[in-house]
């Protein structure tokens, strides 16, 4: 027996009724916290549920209203996303234990998944700009649950700077497609597309939709607030890094088949992305905050998801999406385990690698990828990103300078082989997963992006063969090439703020004149 299909569409849309169910029982009703908890993991456990019967129903089985369509992608990232809330939900629940404001906190989390639900499902441009928005306002909440602290409000105030500009771009974006095509549907504006090609408006909707995502994404210049905003609660850094800021590549995914003929939107994304990676990766090297060096390598992995959109690799920007998500909300949620093991690790000399290895790692790295996509038969991605994966791999075959023996050191390179090897397998693998995601590598772009990388493996080995040389580079790096303090001034001469609490600044006054007098 079939099931109605307004059934049907009912499993699809369970997930963000429940979550806003949720959000509504925290914010409007007086519950004792502990049983507020209880009761979000309920709703929470039993949105996954309803994700988990939308995947299995799969997209061709769910009829959803005019608005909302839903894809195979999406259904995979609405189970990975309310995954992750369940997950974060329970360790919020323990990690604020005490603390006030927990029923604010319980709103504003299930406002933000609520919000991505929607997001994951929008067909539409109305709804898919009104559910972003309601992402990046109910994150604000999270963002400044400790009111106090200076830099979590400049930060939260920088980002809402950015998503506001970003909106106006959206709206630009929407506008120039609605009037080309005569409706705000996605899916129309795909159809018209494919059947009519592209005029000079939609080149400019695709540039603003380009832009709207950098802008959320956290890319260079923006970046600033997603290293301040360390401030803020751990499980919040966890959702923000494993979900949030990931959206802007399923945006870019989502927008695939206007990408697709829009060369100018897809340069800028190369532009964009290219240098994000590659100066942010320059930075985390010179980091010493664990939590910090996680943040600027969120920065760097954005920036090269955002460049796989551009080459048209949406199935690799897919299962990077999927892959950092998962890694960055384990590293945040055992943050203190990864900082006892560093401790640890920084109590060992360090060891600079050998320059023959740091020559010979790059070439023994691509030899293996190539071998593995010839012997597969069909490769699932072109020729030069396996170069472009080897040079982001070859570290792994880095052999120390000190001499060792022979058996040993030939160990550590056959172990750094098995696990590229392993790497480009499953890669491989896992671009036969079904979800409904179609490439158009390009080859320029493609080679533009590999010199890239090729130049940050090469500063990269320098850094490694003379670190002294490089003095006056890595003070540049570690300030993050002042790129942040640019787009700070800027932002608060544009929207001057209060960032700093009152009780601070009134105590920074009271302290003034008594320094003043102890200088003299």
């Amino acid at each position: 027996m079939e099931m109605p299909q307004g059934l049907l569409a009912a499993c699809a849309l369970a997930p963000a009724v429940l979550m806003l169910a949720a959000g509504l029982l925290a914010r409007f009703a007086a519950v004792a916290t502990a049983r507020l908890w209880s009761l979000f993991q309920l709703f929470s456990l039993g949105a996954l549920a309803f994700t988990g019967v939308a995947a299995w129903i799969g997209p061709q089985g769910l009829h959803l209203p005019a608005a909302l369509q839903a894809t195979s992608f999406g259904l995979a990232m609405a189970m990975l996303v309310q995954l992750l809330g369940t997950v974060i939900g329970g360790f919020s629940s323990r990690y604020l234990q005490g603390e006030p404001g927990q029923s604010r906190y319980v709103a504003a989390l299930a406002a933000v998944l609520a919000a991505v639900h929607l997001l994951l499902l929008a067909d539409h441009w109305v709804l898919l700009i009104a559910a972003w928005a309601l992402v990046g306002m109910a994150l604000q909440h999270l963002l400044c649950f400790y009111p106090d602290r200076a830099f979590a409000r400049l930060a939260a105030h920088k980002k809402r700077i950015a998503d506001r500009v970003a909106d106006a771009l959206l709206v630009g974006a929407a506008a120039l497609a609605w009037l080309q095509v005569g409706e705000g549907s996605l899916s129309a504006l795909w159809a018209h597309v494919e059947r009519e090609g592209m005029s000079p408006s939609l080149h400019l909707a695709a540039v603003a939709v380009v832009l709207a995502v950098i802008l959320r994404t956290a890319l260079l210049p923006v970046h600033g607030w997603l290293i301040q905003v360390m401030e803020a609660p751990t499980p919040v850094s966890a959702l923000l890094h494993a979900g949030v800021v990931n959206l802007g590549g399923f945006v870019l995914i989502r927008f695939a088949p206007l990408l697709e003929h829009a060369m100018p939107a897809r340069v800028l994304l190369l532009v964009f992305g290219l240098a994000t990676a590659v100066l942010a990766g320059m930075v985390m090297l010179t980091r010493i905050s664990i939590k910090v060096r996680l943040a600027w390598s969120t920065v760097a992995q954005m920036g090269f998801m955002l460049l796989e959109c551009a080459m048209g690799l949406y199935t690799l920007a897919a299962l990077h999406l999927i892959g950092h998500s998962l890694y960055k909300a384990h590293a945040f949620l055992s943050s203190s385990t990864v900082v006892r093991q560093t401790r640890l690790q920084a109590l060992h000399e360090a060891r600079r690698p050998s320059t023959l290895s740091l020559v010979a790692a790059p070439v023994l790295a691509v030899a293996v990828v190539l071998a593995l996509q010839g012997a597969i038969g069909q490769g699932a991605w072109p020729a030069w990103w396996s170069a472009l994966l080897a040079l982001a791999w070859a570290p792994l075959l880095w052999l120390p300078a000190a001499q060792g023996e022979l058996a040993s050191r030939a160990g550590q390179v056959l172990a750094g082989v098995l696990m590229i090897a392993g790497l480009t397998v499953a890669a491989q693998l896992a671009h036969a997963l079904p979800l409904g995601i179609v490439d158009t590598p390009h080859d320029v772009l493609g080679l533009l992006a590999l010199s890239g990388m090729a130049a940050l493996y090469l500063g990269l080995a320098l850094l490694q063969m003379r670190p002294q040389a490089l003095a006056g580079w890595r003070r540049w790096s570690y300030a993050g090439f002042y790129v942040d303090e640019a787009y700070t001034r800027l932002a608060l001469q544009l929207w001057p703020t209060r960032w700093v609490p009152e009780s601070r600044a009134r105590d920074g006054a009271e302290a003034a004149p008594a320094l003043a007098v102890e200088a003299r």
